[in-house]
């Protein structure tokens, strides 16, 4: 199982381990490099305040055990530390705020720790939450057996407990379920969440925004549950655009005629926007989600900009001759 310490009000900051990032990419987007540096500083500090020492590794993580002196006992193992959340966090702060955040980060993240690894549920049947997971942030042992709900997104049975996310990559020897049965489990609770529904609107036309919870993403694997229920619509003839750029947002537009084309710009701004900036980065496309299954809306050209799929193309073509 993977433990990710993932409170809803202030995002952990802490990636699993295996993440991978560009060549030279600075890591601890979207703070400058001069940020990045002094929220390390700040982060080093306000660890070691909490018994944690260590060091940065340079790709975004401080490498931290528990000090000897401090808790009586041998040293604890090293563990990675992520920050690149918690400098999505505070970067949407003022500077003298930052202190403050990063502590109390590292506050809960000590005593997490202290408390150790979260019960394994005592009513599976009742607890597990299916939950979608960047492919290329786990440590590729782990995800053999989850399987990918669209390319670079995993489906995978976890568990929250007080804000700790839980993920069980292999429910057979934590929980006696089979992958099939944990995922049932998963998805049927998942289903029973309730959902906060904002718009975003402009010159008539409208995108869901539905948040309330780090699973909010996640509804995207009961999108039909979410439309009925929470949407108000039942098997939309044409399908909708779908999101999921972070793990609290999921955008849903319900195409109805050939205003999905400025639909599909207003998700892209959003999109690319939250990917960039919010906690929990998921996926930075937008889907067309029809009978047929998720597809990508767009391609990527040579142009600048992106091209629609050809897929979506076909639609509209269809929506402009019925209307």
């Amino acid at each position: 199982m993977t433990i990710h310490n993932n409170p809803t009000k202030h995002a952990p900051g802490n990636h699993p381990t295996g993440a991978r990032r560009a060549p030279g990419r600075h890591p601890l987007v979207p703070l400058s490099p001069a940020e990045g540096a002094h929220l390390v500083r700040l982060s080093l500090e306000a660890a070691a305040e909490c018994g944690l020492r260590g060091h940065y590794d340079s790709r975004g993580a401080l490498i931290l055990q528990f000090h000897p002196a401090e808790h009586g006992s041998a040293p604890a193992e090293k563990f990675e530390a992520g920050l690149t959340n918690l400098a999505r966090l505070v970067a949407g702060e003022r500077p003298d705020h930052w202190p403050r955040l990063v502590s109390e980060h590292f506050d809960t993240l000590a005593s997490s720790l202290r408390r150790g690894a979260p019960p394994l549920p005592a009513d599976p049947q009742r607890e597990l939450l299916q939950r979608l997971v960047p492919k290329d942030s786990l440590d590729p042992r782990l995800t053999g057996a989850a399987p990918e709900f669209v390319p670079g997104l995993l489906s995978v049975p976890s568990a929250n407990t007080d804000g700790t996310i839980t993920m069980y990559f292999d429910p057979a020897s934590n929980l006696g379920l089979t992958w099939a049965e944990a995922e049932t489990h998963g998805l049927r609770n998942l289903r029973a969440m309730t959902d906060s529904v904002a718009y975003a609107e402009y010159d008539g036309t409208r995108v869901a925004m539905i948040s309330g919870s780090s699973f909010a993403a996640s509804r995207a694997l009961v999108l039909d549950t979410v439309l009925r229920e929470s949407l108000h619509v039942e098997n939309p003839q044409y399908g909708v655009l779908a999101a999921m750029p972070a793990r609290h947002l999921l955008l849903v537009h319900v195409i109805t005629d050939l205003s999905a084309i400025p639909a599909l710009g207003m998700m892209l701004n959003l999109t690319g926007r939250s990917h960039a900036t919010d906690p929990g980065p998921l996926s930075p496309w937008v889907y067309l989600v029809t009978q047929e299954g998720w597809q990508l809306a767009t391609r990527a050209t040579d142009t600048p900009g992106p091209a629609l799929s050809p897929r979506l193309v076909a639609l509209l073509h269809e929506l402009g001759r019925r209307t």
